[in-house]
């Protein structure tokens, strides 16, 4: 029928794009937040004390001019020397490999601001989601890539193949390449770099690693869920695009849940003493002096777009499944 092949070309299009706009995302900035204080300048700090969020880890925002750089590398030696003296010996190798650098780490500035009201270093924030996160975004390509498939046997020959790689990249990721391993070493250090409890660091790193395999085995299992969903059930192939398509409202969720685990985890040796909170997630707010800002960014709005592209053909899929049903 005209009429469907013209359907199916659109349902392909919009998944392809939203494919494209998803793997675009996974290295774009999705999130931002910036810290101001009458201690850092405009002229110094024109976006404040700003951090990118990535689905794999938390980059440097700061954009920040020469002569600015100076004075906030300035800032910063102050404020870690006062760190080092006052609360946490260990950040004396820190301090030592900041000197002499030519620009300003905002992940570091923020983790030392943190530092001061007992608050965790942002890496130990999800440990477990930004490593995987790459592994569930092949998933839902393979996914996707079913979707616009032919149903029946082609459809769960794309789906196999996909799922296959996807595992074997998880597992030789993981185990064959070590990358597991290091991961857990470099969480353990970086913890380490702002808590001088090692027996208690060392717990968190084999927590990491024990969910970390919790989640591999899981999602190898919920591949074969979803075969199976495919294989038996006709309408199961329309949630094949809504995992993927639901992705802006998983990592509002996400984030919204680690920000509650920092406000409301704080370690009594901070230099002030706050409350438990819950940090801003959206748009601004207050902190003893600084203000927040937490704002998405444009990586968000290729998930957006992702979201707008599944849902249409999602709704088209179903169209043609009740006309397939009304024919039958």
């Amino acid at each position: 029928m005209p009429d469907q092949k013209k359907q199916n070309l659109l349902i392909t299009g919009l998944t392809l794009i939203a494919i494209v706009a998803l793997i675009a995302a996974y290295f774009s900035p999705i999130w931002w937040v910036s810290l101001t204080a009458p201690n850092y300048p405009k002229d110094a700090f024109p976006d404040g004390i700003r951090i990118h969020f990535h689905f794999d880890k938390v980059y440097n925002g700061c954009s920040i001019a020469a002569a600015g750089t100076r004075m906030s590398n300035e800032i910063l030696q102050k404020d870690l020397d006062e760190t080092v003296e006052r609360y946490n010996p260990i950040l004396d190798a820190k301090k030592d490999a900041n000197k002499g650098a030519q620009g300003l780490d905002c992940v570091h500035e923020m983790n030392t601001i943190n530092h001061y009201v007992g608050m965790f270093p942002i890496s130990t924030g999800a440990p477990v989601e930004k490593p995987m996160a790459k592994f569930f975004f092949g998933f839902f390509v393979a996914m996707l890539l079913g979707f616009i498939a032919p149903e029946g046997r082609r459809r769960l020959l794309v789906l196999a193949a996909g799922f296959a790689a996807v595992s074997v990249w998880m597992l030789v990721d993981q185990y064959a390449l070590g990358h597991l391993e290091s991961h857990i070493k470099s969480y353990v250090t970086d913890a380490s770099t702002f808590f001088n409890e090692p027996e208690k660091i060392k717990v968190w790193g084999d927590n990491v690693r024990t969910i970390t395999n919790i989640v591999i085995i899981g999602l190898i299992v919920l591949m074969g869920i979803v075969l199976a969903g495919v294989a038996k059930i006709r309408n199961f192939s329309l949630l094949l695009p809504l995992a993927p398509a639901l992705m802006p409202v998983f990592f509002v969720i996400e984030y919204a849940g680690w920000l509650w685990f920092f406000g409301h985890n704080m370690h009594p040796w901070g230099a002030f003493t706050v409350k438990p909170f819950m940090p801003t997630v959206f748009g601004e707010g207050k902190v003893a002096q600084f203000s927040t800002y937490s704002y998405p960014y444009w990586g968000y709005g290729l998930l957006l777009i992702a979201f707008v592209c599944l849902m249409l053909a999602i709704l088209l899929r179903r169209k043609q499944m009740r006309a397939d049903q009304a024919n039958d």
